[in-house]
């Protein structure tokens, strides 16, 4: 269910990393391990090597021997990363109501900001006719696992101006809680289920309607709409990525086999649907730094909640 593909080099950097991620994390400052193309001096080489992410770089002068990172693990080089802090996006122009509310645009739980709506979606074999749901992460319409079942949701969300009943959108019909006690977690995602089926789109605000569903691979140029930052494009960094989250007072999670682009989101845009340049949906972003973007693989959120693009 990943959204990448793992041929030659990458296939045995996974192996490596399978490996040596656990004594990685461990160290001082590395906030996540990935699989990418080493850069020298802000160029890629084009050769596949195990990427550590750090919060910032510190001179070698500065750490201990047992803190420095190999140049080489096994037959691969690794490359260092300055990533900064890793958080999930929440708390931040599409931010206005919008009717019918579409991918993109400002949403949330009436106990959380705002996020981004990602698309509107059906549940796989459902027989019932007008089900409609909106897709975003758990953070955004579950409050980080804190919400119940058929909890309000409201567009625009709290931070933009949402209020009830006045804003009522969708009722929180599920979502895969997230794991804050070291376990591991793929997915921050939730469907919230729309009270009336006009007044949600499929569309997405500056891209248009979603084509498929694709494989990325290192250096694909990918495209979002979100909340706060509006229409951005990016490129993808690295795949297969181990990260650790900071969600705030909810905790720190970890998540695995996830995709990493350039810096194209803020605050505010978590929920956000990515696609490839020809609008197929590749991942949904949860959280970032303010150098580079996550995102769960498509394929993962589909499935874990098992629900389906309007047709596609």
């Amino acid at each position: 269910m990943k959204n990448y593909l793992l041929e030659g080099d990458f296939k045995s950097l996974s192996e490596l990393q399978a490996k040596e991620q656990d004594a990685l994390l461990s160290m001082p400052n590395v906030v996540g391990v990935a699989l990418g193309n080493k850069q020298t001096n802000g160029i890629d080489t084009g050769t596949p090597s195990l990427l550590v992410l750090v919060d910032q770089k510190i001179d070698k002068e500065d750490l201990g021997k047992s803190d420095l990172i190999p140049a080489t693990l096994g037959k691969f080089k690794t490359d260092v990363v300055e990533v900064g802090h890793i958080f999930a996006q929440t708390d931040m122009r599409n931010n206005e109501l919008m009717r019918p509310a579409m991918g993109g645009c400002s949403v949330g739980h009436t106990r959380v900001t705002a996020g981004t709506i990602a698309t509107t979606v059906i549940r796989r074999g459902d027989m019932v006719p007008g089900r409609y749901f909106i897709l975003s992460n758990n953070h955004v319409l579950a409050n980080s696992n804190a919400a119940s079942i058929g909890d309000p949701i409201v567009q625009p969300g709290t931070f933009d101006g949402g209020v009830m009943p006045a804003n009522h959108i969708a009722n929180l019909a599920g979502f895969i809680p997230i794991n804050f006690s070291g376990g591991n977690n793929v997915v921050d995602c939730a469907i919230a289920e729309v009270l009336q089926f006009d007044k949600c789109s499929p569309e997405i605000y500056s891209i248009g309607y979603i084509q498929g569903v694709a494989n990325v691979q290192v250096n694909s140029r990918v495209q979002k709409s979100g909340r706060t930052t509006g229409y951005t494009r990016g490129r993808v960094l690295a795949i297969g990525a181990t990260v650790n989250v900071n969600y705030g007072g909810a905790g720190v999670a970890r998540f695995v086999n996830q995709i990493i682009t350039s810096n194209m989101s803020a605050g505010g845009d978590s929920g956000s649907l990515v696609l490839d340049m020809r609008r197929n949906a590749i991942g949904l972003l949860f959280a970032g730094s303010s150098q580079v973007t996550i995102l769960n693989p498509i394929n993962a959120v589909l499935g874990s909640l098992q629900v389906e693009f309007l047709g596609v």
